[in-house]
């Protein structure tokens, strides 16, 4: 009982932690990270639970929660071009995800490398005491850049092409003792490590004390919530409604379409093709637009985004349910587990673009104007 409550604790909190993310961008996102960091390790120190399958389940889940991450961009984050660079960033790195899965090839992985989780970070830590919005053109894509090619390039060789394992490294290369050697003991036989990390820290301090100095004066005292300073989000902006048939639908197809894909290589019981999981995924992405403006039409509205979410999860619970009954006329098993946690991302990811997609059209077409009027 033991092993299944931290099994729960663990995946309820990888599942839930990364929503946080939409208002407290900066703390649930460092969050995410550890617990996806950690998890494993957990399991296999405080359980007797068989983690075959988990591995799977936790790179749907780190997708997962960039897909949050990503989203939360509309929401929050009011300059265009930032949001635009963020946009890049990330379907750079998830057509490169999509790639590896398809092929196997490694190097893609460091061709197409994370950028866009430390460049969120970046900015997101930028708005504790400042506006990220005053961050020029030129201020955003310099960031950008040192993340990719001195932070995130570095790390990728690291892990997916010389798969090097940190401890290992530090035991065996640094320390100069076997990799099953306890830290206590590696770290007592070589001091000057000690006195390397003291001067280290004091270097650190003193960088960040100075880049402080320099920096502007701050817009408002440092804050993880985002809704403190309403200027700096899009948090009341008015929605702007769009036509169904328009390049929201188009990009909301792209987007679950690849993660999807992503999701098939990676979960156990789906054999589809990519070029057939793309089209499933448009039917249903078509088919909830279609649903949510009949019932727009018929003078309803969601009153919330977990009502929004219930009801469209019955909705492609229903079309799924009908093609496993009706189309499906294959006889492989279906695997429900899989399907049922496909479903249910699928849809959240739905329901929150949709939720958010308004005030970002908004917020771009503000922003547009301006620098047509300039």
């Amino acid at each position: 009982m033991s092993d299944e409550l931290i099994f729960i604790l663990v995946v309820g909190s990888r599942l839930l932690v990364p929503l946080l993310i939409f208002r407290f961008p900066l703390p649930a996102i460092l969050a995410a990270l550890v617990i996806d960091a950690a998890d494993q390790t957990i399991f296999q120190n405080n359980t007797d639970l068989d983690l075959t399958g988990y591995q799977s389940y936790d790179k749907a889940l780190d997708i997962y929660y960039l897909a949050i991450a990503y989203l939360a961009t509309f929401r929050n984050w009011t300059d265009p071009f930032a949001a635009r660079v963020a946009q890049g960033l990330w379907y750079y790195r998830l057509i490169g995800v999509v790639a590896f899965e398809l092929s196997g090839a490694r190097v893609l992985l460091i061709i197409f490398p994370n950028t866009f989780e430390y460049f969120f970070i970046a900015y997101e830590a930028v708005r504790l005491k400042w506006n990220p919005a005053r961050l020029g053109r030129r201020q955003v894509i310099g960031m950008a850049a040192f993340i990719w090619i001195f932070i995130k390039l570095p790390q990728e060789w690291w892990i997916h092409i010389a798969q090097l394992d940190f401890t290992d490294f530090m035991k065996e290369d640094v320390f100069g003792v076997s990799a099953d050697t306890s830290w206590g003991t590696a770290i007592s036989e070589n001091l000057w490590f000690v006195g390397l990390m003291a001067v280290l820290v004091v270097v650190i301090v003193i960088g960040v004390r100075r880049a402080l100095a320099a920096a502007p004066d701050p817009d408002w005292p440092i804050t993880f919530d985002t809704d403190k300073h309403l200027e700096a989000t899009r948090v009341g902006a008015p929605d702007v409604k769009s036509s169904v048939w328009s390049w929201d639908l188009a990009e909301k197809i792209v987007l679950v379409g690849l993660i999807s894909i992503i999701f098939s290589q990676v979960l156990p019981g789906t054999d589809a093709s990519p070029l057939q999981i793309t089209f499933a995924v448009a039917v249903i992405v078509i088919a909830n637009a279609l649903f949510t403006e009949w019932w727009a039409s018929r003078g309803h509205s969601w009153s919330s985004v977990g009502r929004e979410f219930l009801g469209m999860a019955v909705v492609n619970a229903g079309i799924v349910l009908a093609y496993v009954l009706i189309l499906n006329r294959s006889d492989t098993p279906v695997d429900e587990g899989a399907t049922f946690f496909f479903i249910l991302l699928l849809t959240l990811i739905v329901t929150l673009f949709d939720r958010y997609r308004g005030v970002r059209v908004s917020g771009f077409d503000q922003r547009d104007e301006v620098a047509a009027s300039d």
